[in-house]
């Protein structure tokens, strides 16, 4: 059964208020620590992780003639990025590769999320698919999406043969 949690609720081991509390919590120790042995049983092995994508948070906002999506993708080489847009709907996909510098007996604590995340995202109006622009800074994507202006008009002449 695939886990319907966010990306949030995944990472953090929140539940919302509206879930039976049928799932166990994760094991807290005194003052937040978590040791080893309980953090293996309250996180999913590794295994039974593959194919489980992370959900990013996103913020959309419109400005006079943008819609702007903007989304933390620190860790993710922007080549290593997928952005498909239609005129009423932007997905993003990637990945965050994890450097296996540190054996997993070696963590303390461990909330960083590593693998491949995506996020589609229905948008309010339709928006000029060949005028968008992304960008990312210090970890932040930005994406801004023109917005079409359905009561621009043109006139049309005839022409007579």
């Amino acid at each position: 059964m695939k886990d319907k949690r966010s990306f949030f609720e995944r990472l953090t081991g929140s539940i919302r208020a509206d879930e039976d509390m049928d799932t166990e919590p994760a094991p807290v120790a005194a003052k937040g620590k978590v040791s080893a042995r309980e953090r293996e049983r309250a996180l999913p092995a590794e295994e039974e992780a593959v194919g489980e994508e992370g959900e990013l948070t996103v913020d959309v906002y419109q400005t006079p003639d943008d819609v702007v999506i903007k989304t933390i993708v620190a860790g993710v080489r922007p080549e290593d990025l997928d952005i498909a847009i239609t005129r009423d709907m932007v997905t993003i996909k990637g990945a965050r590769q994890e450097a296996r510098e540190v054996t997993e007996g070696d963590y303390f604590h461990r909330e960083l999320y590593w693998g491949s995340f995506s996020r589609t995202i229905l948008l309010p109006q339709e928006v000029d698919v060949e005028g968008a622009d992304a960008g990312e800074r210090y970890g932040l994507l930005t994406i801004k999406l023109p917005k079409l202006d359905k009561s621009r008009q043109t006139k049309l002449k005839v022409k007579s043969s």
